[in-house]
């Protein structure tokens, strides 16, 4: 299992996983931020604040 987690490393799959990783957290806050200051507003002033 060792040997094929260093083979792992070495073929670079780690760096494609951090970005991947990055791009995917910077996305989820693009959305809440998305979801909390646009949407929960309009969502909001439709059913009166519940």
């Amino acid at each position: 299992m060792l040997k094929e987690f260093q083979e792992f490393i070495s073929k670079g799959n780690v760096m494609d996983l951090a970005v991947g990783v990055i791009i995917g957290a910077a996305f989820g806050k693009i959305v809440e931020s998305l979801v909390n200051d646009i949407i929960m507003p309009i969502v909001g002033a439709i059913f009166g604040g519940l």
